[in-house]
């Protein structure tokens, strides 16, 4: 949505600051922006997670 027909839906959009989650912000541990696991607020990539998926107390059961 272009930010001209976004302002007329709502003015005040050009005053909010930035989101903090999402894409933006990408992995903690090599920053890579897709592939975000989220969950109980770890914010890794799938392939981190993968790594230290064991050393965090996770199991593979499949």
């Amino acid at each position: 949505m272009p930010l001209e027909i976004a302002e007329t839906i709502n003015p005040g959009i050009k005053d909010r600051p930035p989101k903090a989650y999402g894409r933006r912000i990408g992995c903690d541990r090599c920053g890579r922006k897709r592939g975000i696991v989220r969950r109980y607020g770890m914010h890794v990539c799938r392939q981190c997670f993968r790594e230290i998926a064991s050393e965090i107390g996770f199991k593979k059961y499949a």
